[in-house]
């Protein structure tokens, strides 16, 4: 008797409708490959999705506590600032004027241009990739991260020189890549549209909080406020943590490595970040 059109090739095999060992194997394997096909479709949505502005404000202040750390530490131990750039524009003039006094004006300058590559190469990474992008921020901070780590390992690794000495690249090159990181984070207050919480400066930020007209409103009625009065408290407890640093046998090193797990939880965060809604 022929076999009937809607009869698969297992019924033909076995008769009693029960796929054979090999049917089963691959039908397993089948099953495997669209579970995988979907897990990594899932990722893949998970990462081009843009990330929410919301509570944005969160990690951007975290990022003060890294700016006190490392800039408190590297001007102990570098006679610079390797963040915050207005003091630095101070050192350059000062060293201007007397170049022969110190290489403090030398250690400013590199900070300065390399914090201005940073920002320069960070607006245009967001901006051409996507500003929100999430793996554009997750791949965004690595960069920044492996920024501090390389200069971590260099200051772990490297001679213990002075404020006042001669620049050496082992002094130079950590210089350049923690400003150039910190051009990147600063950049990321653009890109959340949070535009006074750039991490780096607090001139601005003292100026909008005591000029504020409901500086004593209720703690939940001025989020502006609530803002503007952590990011000082922040950067101070930052910066009292790296001149404890500055002040221990970990030195320098130590307030790098801690500004890097903190840099890390935040590359985390992004990567668990909500999404964006739609209308954002």
């Amino acid at each position: 008797m022929a076999p009937s059109y809607g009869t698969t090739s297992a019924e033909q095999s076995n008769g009693n409708g029960l796929l054979d060992a090999g049917d089963q194997e691959r039908a397993a394997l089948l099953g495997e490959s669209d579970g995988k096909d979907r897990s990594l479709s899932r990722v893949r949505n998970h990462m081009t999705e843009d990330i929410s502005k919301s509570w944005g404000d969160v990690a951007l202040l975290v990022c003060y506590i890294i700016t006190g750390l490392l800039d408190s530490s590297s001007v102990q131990a570098w006679g610079s600032f390797a963040s915050m750039q207005t003091g630095n524009t101070v050192y350059l003039g000062l060293g201007l004027v007397a170049p022969g006094e110190s290489t403090r004006w030398i250690r400013a300058i590199i900070s300065i241009a390399c914090f201005c590559l940073g920002s320069a190469f960070f607006s245009r990474y967001h901006n051409y990739l996507g500003p929100r992008r999430r793996w554009v921020m997750v791949s965004s901070y690595i960069i920044q991260l492996l920024c501090m780590i390389a200069a971590a390992l260099m200051v772990t690794l490297g001679p213990e020189d002075g404020a006042s000495g001669p620049v050496s690249e082992w002094i130079a090159i950590p210089i350049a890549l923690i400003a150039f990181q910190a051009g990147g984070q600063a950049y990321t207050s653009r890109v959340l549209q949070y535009g006074g919480l750039t991490s780096v400066v607090l001139t601005s930020v003292y100026c909008d909080l005591f000029s504020d007209q409901r500086l004593f409103s209720g703690i939940t009625e001025n989020v502006e406020r609530n803002r503007r009065s952590a990011a000082p408290l922040l950067l101070l407890g930052g910066a009292m943590l790296g001149g404890l640093w500055a002040h221990s046998d970990f030195g320098l090193a130590g307030a790098i490595w801690t500004a890097v797990v903190l840099k890390g939880f935040v590359t985390l965060a992004w990567a668990l970040w909500a999404a964006a809604p739609e209308d954002d």
